[in-house]
């Protein structure tokens, strides 16, 4: 039988494994950077979206990363990462200079204030992760949880359009 016969009206809608499965996975999502992003902002004074920034320019390294590769990696628009990092910008976390492969654009580096925040948000980060993400769980089903949660994010990474 078809999956889509299985679900005939509202309240099967509402009480289907796989519909409440995905509303399990989002609502703890949600509620987890609620939680996590407000220790963000009130321990090291940067927003969850700011903190995903510095971490994806810290993975960069080097001379930094142009706002399109940014937005990409957080499937936002150019303007949004652009606005964004004016914000981390005047805050002294990034500084952006030219870019030598393209003479329109600019690449967005960490500054030593941004490395320094980054360090001390991941470590809070990773505290706050253990504790409301992985303690729950059962000590032998952690490992494989995490693996799984990267396993589905790749998948759903795949089936994103790119960003122009």
């Amino acid at each position: 039988m078809a999956r889509d016969a299985q679900i005939t009206t509202a309240e099967q809608a509402a009480n289907d494994g796989l519909v409440l499965a995905f509303g399990w996975l989002q609502g703890a999502a949600n509620r987890l950077e609620y939680v996590l992003g407000r220790a963000l902002e009130e321990e090291c004074g940067i927003s969850h979206l700011m903190f995903e920034v510095l971490l994806i320019l810290g993975r960069a390294g080097g001379p930094g990363m142009p706002m399109r590769a940014i937005a990409q990696e957080r499937v936002l628009t150019t303007g949004g990462v652009t606005r964004l990092v004016d914000r981390m910008e005047a805050a002294g976390l990034v500084a952006r200079e030219g870019n030598p492969g393209d003479r329109r654009g600019r690449l967005a580096r960490l500054t030593q204030l941004g490395e320094e925040t980054v360090v001390r948000a991941a470590r809070l980060h990773a505290e706050n992760v253990q504790r409301f993400l992985l303690d729950p769980l059962p000590a032998e089903q952690r490992e494989q949880f995490t693996g799984n949660l990267r396993t589905v994010s790749l998948a759903a990474s795949d089936a994103l359009p790119r960003l122009r």
